[in-house]
Protein backbone atom coordinates (compact mmCIF):
# COMPACT_ATOMS: atom_id res chain seq x y z
CA UNK A 1 0.00 0.00 0.00
CA UNK A 2 1.13 3.54 -0.70
CA UNK A 3 2.46 4.83 2.20
CA UNK A 4 -0.09 7.52 3.10
CA UNK A 5 1.28 10.61 4.22
CA UNK A 6 -0.99 13.21 3.38
CA UNK A 7 -2.78 14.65 -0.17
CA UNK A 8 0.36 14.71 -1.34
CA UNK A 9 0.47 10.99 -1.99
CA UNK A 10 -0.03 9.56 -4.95
CA UNK A 11 0.17 5.92 -6.84
CA UNK A 12 2.10 5.51 -9.69
CA UNK A 13 0.17 4.15 -12.21
CA UNK A 14 1.25 1.76 -15.08
CA UNK A 15 1.98 4.68 -17.71
CA UNK A 16 4.18 5.82 -15.18
CA UNK A 17 2.38 9.26 -13.90
CA UNK A 18 1.90 10.04 -10.28
CA UNK A 19 -2.01 9.58 -9.05
CA UNK A 20 -3.03 11.68 -6.03
CA UNK A 21 -4.23 9.00 -3.28
CA UNK A 22 -7.31 10.99 -2.86
CA UNK A 23 -9.33 12.78 -4.99
CA UNK A 24 -12.54 15.32 -5.11
CA UNK A 25 -15.46 14.21 -7.24
CA UNK A 26 -17.73 16.41 -8.82
CA UNK A 27 -20.61 13.43 -9.85
CA UNK A 28 -24.37 15.17 -9.54
CA UNK A 29 -23.11 18.43 -8.60
CA UNK A 30 -24.93 21.09 -10.84
CA UNK A 31 -22.47 23.00 -13.44
CA UNK A 32 -23.61 26.38 -12.17
CA UNK A 33 -22.14 25.21 -8.63
CA UNK A 34 -19.38 23.24 -9.90
CA UNK A 35 -16.40 26.13 -10.41
CA UNK A 36 -16.96 27.22 -6.96
CA UNK A 37 -16.78 23.69 -5.39
CA UNK A 38 -13.70 22.75 -7.07
CA UNK A 39 -11.98 26.15 -6.74
CA UNK A 40 -12.63 25.22 -3.38
CA UNK A 41 -11.18 21.47 -3.46
CA UNK A 42 -7.76 23.06 -4.85
CA UNK A 43 -7.74 25.51 -1.92
CA UNK A 44 -7.99 23.11 0.65
CA UNK A 45 -5.07 21.10 -1.04
CA UNK A 46 -7.12 18.06 -3.32
CA UNK A 47 -4.90 17.97 -6.79
CA UNK A 48 -6.94 15.33 -8.26
CA UNK A 49 -10.79 16.29 -9.80
CA UNK A 50 -12.73 13.26 -11.24
CA UNK A 51 -15.57 14.58 -13.94
CA UNK A 52 -16.94 12.86 -16.65
CA UNK A 53 -18.55 13.79 -20.31
CA UNK A 54 -22.02 12.52 -18.54
CA UNK A 55 -21.98 15.12 -15.33
CA UNK A 56 -21.89 18.10 -17.73
CA UNK A 57 -19.58 19.69 -15.87
CA UNK A 58 -16.23 19.82 -17.58
CA UNK A 59 -16.49 23.53 -18.53
CA UNK A 60 -16.67 24.29 -14.85
CA UNK A 61 -14.20 21.91 -14.01
CA UNK A 62 -11.71 23.47 -16.33
CA UNK A 63 -11.94 26.87 -15.50
CA UNK A 64 -11.79 26.27 -12.46
CA UNK A 65 -8.54 24.57 -12.69
CA UNK A 66 -7.20 27.07 -14.76
CA UNK A 67 -7.98 30.09 -12.54
CA UNK A 68 -6.97 28.16 -9.41
CA UNK A 69 -3.09 29.46 -9.53
CA UNK A 70 -1.61 25.80 -9.19
CA UNK A 71 0.44 24.79 -11.80
CA UNK A 72 -1.90 22.49 -14.79
CA UNK A 73 1.04 19.93 -14.24
CA UNK A 74 0.11 19.38 -10.82
CA UNK A 75 -3.46 18.60 -11.27
CA UNK A 76 -4.40 15.24 -11.64
CA UNK A 77 -7.73 15.89 -14.14
CA UNK A 78 -10.42 13.10 -15.16
CA UNK A 79 -13.22 12.94 -17.80
CA UNK A 80 -14.95 9.55 -18.94
CA UNK A 81 -16.19 8.16 -22.64
CA UNK A 82 -20.11 8.01 -21.98
CA UNK A 83 -22.35 4.84 -23.04
CA UNK A 84 -23.49 6.67 -26.30
CA UNK A 85 -19.61 7.42 -27.65
CA UNK A 86 -18.70 3.92 -27.27
CA UNK A 87 -16.67 3.07 -30.39
CA UNK A 88 -13.20 4.46 -32.26
CA UNK A 89 -14.82 7.27 -34.51
CA UNK A 90 -17.36 8.60 -31.65
CA UNK A 91 -14.79 8.07 -28.88
CA UNK A 92 -12.46 9.79 -30.91
CA UNK A 93 -14.69 12.66 -31.53
CA UNK A 94 -15.79 12.64 -28.33
CA UNK A 95 -11.69 13.43 -26.73
CA UNK A 96 -11.27 16.67 -28.94
CA UNK A 97 -15.19 17.93 -27.63
CA UNK A 98 -14.37 17.01 -24.21
CA UNK A 99 -10.80 18.91 -24.11
CA UNK A 100 -12.72 21.98 -25.57
CA UNK A 101 -15.28 22.17 -23.44
CA UNK A 102 -12.96 22.49 -20.71
CA UNK A 103 -10.24 24.17 -22.14
CA UNK A 104 -7.60 21.79 -21.50
CA UNK A 105 -4.71 20.88 -23.61
CA UNK A 106 -4.83 17.48 -22.38
CA UNK A 107 -6.51 15.53 -19.70
CA UNK A 108 -4.52 13.27 -16.96
CA UNK A 109 -7.41 10.18 -17.26
CA UNK A 110 -9.83 9.26 -19.31
CA UNK A 111 -11.72 6.16 -19.08
CA UNK A 112 -14.65 4.30 -20.48
CA UNK A 113 -17.41 5.10 -18.45
CA UNK A 114 -19.14 1.84 -18.82
CA UNK A 115 -18.75 -1.35 -20.51
CA UNK A 116 -21.95 -0.77 -22.56
CA UNK A 117 -22.26 -1.39 -26.54
CA UNK A 118 -20.76 -4.67 -26.83
CA UNK A 119 -17.45 -5.70 -28.06
CA UNK A 120 -16.33 -4.31 -31.11
CA UNK A 121 -17.39 -0.74 -29.61
CA UNK A 122 -15.57 -1.43 -26.06
CA UNK A 123 -12.08 -2.15 -28.32
CA UNK A 124 -12.77 0.65 -30.86
CA UNK A 125 -13.21 3.13 -27.98
CA UNK A 126 -10.00 1.52 -26.81
CA UNK A 127 -8.25 2.50 -29.43
CA UNK A 128 -9.14 5.73 -29.51
CA UNK A 129 -7.77 5.68 -26.26
CA UNK A 130 -4.65 4.87 -27.32
CA UNK A 131 -4.08 6.97 -29.73
CA UNK A 132 -5.02 9.65 -27.85
CA UNK A 133 -2.44 8.91 -25.68
CA UNK A 134 0.09 8.34 -28.09
CA UNK A 135 -0.54 11.98 -29.07
CA UNK A 136 -0.65 13.88 -26.08
CA UNK A 137 -4.24 14.54 -25.90
CA UNK A 138 -4.21 11.99 -22.33
CA UNK A 139 -1.52 10.73 -20.11
CA UNK A 140 -3.37 7.67 -18.67
CA UNK A 141 -6.45 5.61 -19.91
CA UNK A 142 -8.61 3.23 -18.23
CA UNK A 143 -12.01 1.81 -17.72
CA UNK A 144 -14.74 1.98 -14.78
CA UNK A 145 -17.74 -0.53 -14.25
CA UNK A 146 -16.49 -3.33 -15.92
CA UNK A 147 -16.73 -6.43 -14.79
CA UNK A 148 -14.04 -9.39 -15.16
CA UNK A 149 -15.19 -10.57 -17.86
CA UNK A 150 -15.40 -7.33 -19.41
CA UNK A 151 -11.40 -6.69 -18.37
CA UNK A 152 -10.20 -10.01 -19.71
CA UNK A 153 -11.70 -8.99 -22.87
CA UNK A 154 -9.84 -6.08 -22.64
CA UNK A 155 -6.27 -8.04 -21.31
CA UNK A 156 -6.55 -10.31 -23.85
CA UNK A 157 -7.63 -7.23 -26.82
CA UNK A 158 -4.09 -5.75 -25.41
CA UNK A 159 -1.81 -8.88 -25.03
CA UNK A 160 -2.27 -9.80 -28.75
CA UNK A 161 -1.66 -6.01 -29.66
CA UNK A 162 -4.18 -4.00 -28.69
CA UNK A 163 -2.31 -1.25 -27.28
CA UNK A 164 -1.01 0.71 -24.07
CA UNK A 165 -1.68 -0.51 -20.60
CA UNK A 166 -5.13 -0.28 -17.97
CA UNK A 167 -3.88 2.28 -16.09
CA UNK A 168 -6.91 2.93 -13.64
CA UNK A 169 -10.15 1.07 -12.67
CA UNK A 170 -13.53 3.29 -11.31
CA UNK A 171 -15.89 1.36 -9.28
CA UNK A 172 -18.38 1.98 -5.99
CA UNK A 173 -16.69 0.95 -3.54
CA UNK A 174 -17.69 1.02 0.44
CA UNK A 175 -17.96 -1.34 2.90
CA UNK A 176 -21.16 -2.00 1.29
CA UNK A 177 -20.12 -2.71 -1.74
CA UNK A 178 -16.53 -3.76 -1.83
CA UNK A 179 -16.19 -6.12 -4.73
CA UNK A 180 -13.05 -7.94 -3.53
CA UNK A 181 -12.87 -10.21 -6.86
CA UNK A 182 -12.89 -6.71 -8.74
CA UNK A 183 -9.97 -5.13 -7.17
CA UNK A 184 -7.58 -8.10 -6.57
CA UNK A 185 -7.98 -8.82 -10.09
CA UNK A 186 -6.87 -4.77 -10.89
CA UNK A 187 -4.40 -4.80 -8.21
CA UNK A 188 -2.62 -7.90 -9.07
CA UNK A 189 -1.98 -6.13 -12.11
CA UNK A 190 -0.66 -2.82 -10.85
CA UNK A 191 -3.97 -1.26 -11.63
CA UNK A 192 -5.01 1.99 -9.57
CA UNK A 193 -8.06 1.15 -7.52
CA UNK A 194 -10.44 4.13 -7.72
CA UNK A 195 -13.43 4.52 -5.36
CA UNK A 196 -16.91 6.71 -6.38
CA UNK A 197 -19.52 7.12 -4.22
CA UNK A 198 -17.04 6.10 -1.30
CA UNK A 199 -19.56 7.83 1.09
CA UNK A 200 -22.33 5.51 -0.61
CA UNK A 201 -24.45 8.62 -0.84
CA UNK A 202 -24.76 9.54 2.81
CA UNK A 203 -27.01 6.48 3.19
CA UNK A 204 -24.88 4.54 5.73
CA UNK A 205 -24.00 7.36 7.56
CA UNK A 206 -26.41 5.79 10.71
CA UNK A 207 -25.08 2.83 10.45
CA UNK A 208 -23.66 1.58 14.48
CA UNK A 209 -20.37 0.40 13.25
CA UNK A 210 -19.17 3.59 11.32
CA UNK A 211 -20.80 5.46 14.37
CA UNK A 212 -18.69 2.87 16.85
CA UNK A 213 -15.45 3.04 15.11
CA UNK A 214 -15.87 6.83 14.01
CA UNK A 215 -16.65 7.72 17.80
CA UNK A 216 -12.87 5.68 18.96
CA UNK A 217 -10.87 7.85 16.87
CA UNK A 218 -13.08 11.34 16.98
CA UNK A 219 -14.02 11.17 13.44
CA UNK A 220 -17.32 11.56 11.52
CA UNK A 221 -18.83 8.48 9.44
CA UNK A 222 -17.66 9.93 6.65
CA UNK A 223 -13.70 10.12 7.54
CA UNK A 224 -13.94 6.26 8.51
CA UNK A 225 -15.42 5.60 5.13
CA UNK A 226 -12.64 7.70 3.28
CA UNK A 227 -10.16 5.98 5.43
CA UNK A 228 -11.25 2.92 4.90
CA UNK A 229 -11.10 2.74 1.17
CA UNK A 230 -7.66 4.38 1.64
CA UNK A 231 -6.30 1.54 3.51
CA UNK A 232 -8.00 -0.88 0.87
CA UNK A 233 -5.82 0.75 -1.58
CA UNK A 234 -8.17 2.88 -3.45
CA UNK A 235 -7.95 5.85 -4.40
CA UNK A 236 -11.05 7.49 -2.93
CA UNK A 237 -13.43 10.68 -4.66
CA UNK A 238 -15.37 11.89 -2.27
CA UNK A 239 -18.06 14.31 -3.31
CA UNK A 240 -19.48 17.46 -1.36
CA UNK A 241 -20.36 21.43 -2.09
CA UNK A 242 -20.06 22.11 1.58
CA UNK A 243 -16.77 23.55 2.52
CA UNK A 244 -16.39 22.49 5.64
CA UNK A 245 -17.05 18.82 4.11
CA UNK A 246 -14.81 19.11 1.67
CA UNK A 247 -12.23 20.19 4.11
CA UNK A 248 -13.45 17.42 6.33
CA UNK A 249 -13.37 14.98 3.80
CA UNK A 250 -9.44 15.34 3.65
CA UNK A 251 -8.33 15.07 7.08
CA UNK A 252 -8.07 11.53 6.63
CA UNK A 253 -4.37 11.02 6.89
CA UNK A 254 -4.06 11.74 11.03
CA UNK A 255 -5.64 8.49 11.81
CA UNK A 256 -5.53 4.24 10.97
CA UNK A 257 -8.16 2.16 11.18
CA UNK A 258 -6.61 -1.06 13.11
CA UNK A 259 -7.47 -4.88 11.77
CA UNK A 260 -10.30 -5.18 14.14
CA UNK A 261 -12.22 -1.70 12.78
CA UNK A 262 -11.20 -3.25 9.02
CA UNK A 263 -12.60 -6.52 9.80
CA UNK A 264 -15.96 -4.71 11.43
CA UNK A 265 -15.87 -2.96 8.13
CA UNK A 266 -15.85 -6.14 5.85
CA UNK A 267 -19.90 -6.14 5.98
CA UNK A 268 -19.81 -8.96 3.28
CA UNK A 269 -23.23 -6.82 2.10
CA UNK A 270 -23.27 -5.84 -1.71
CA UNK A 271 -25.23 -2.86 -2.22
CA UNK A 272 -24.35 -0.41 -5.13
CA UNK A 273 -26.02 2.52 -4.73
CA UNK A 274 -25.67 3.66 -7.92
CA UNK A 275 -25.84 1.73 -11.32
CA UNK A 276 -24.26 -1.75 -11.38
CA UNK A 277 -22.67 -2.16 -15.20
CA UNK A 278 -20.07 -4.83 -13.94
CA UNK A 279 -23.05 -7.39 -14.35
CA UNK A 280 -23.43 -6.70 -17.80
CA UNK A 281 -23.57 -10.09 -20.30
CA UNK A 282 -23.10 -7.93 -23.56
Amino acid sequence: MTALKGLQSTHRLNSGHELPVLGYGVYMIPSSQTEKAVREALHVGYRQIDSAIMYRNEKPCGRAINASGVPRADIFFTTKIPPNSMGYERTRRAIDTSLKEAEQEYFDLILIHAPYGGKEARLGSWRALVEAQASGKVRSIGVSNYGIHHLEELEGHISKGGGSKIDVGQYELHPWCDRPEIAEWLQKRKIAVQAYSPLAHGERMDEPVLKKIGGKYGKSGAQVMVRWGLQRGFVPLPKSITPSRIRENAEVFDFELDEGDMKALQTGIYEPTDWDPTVDDD
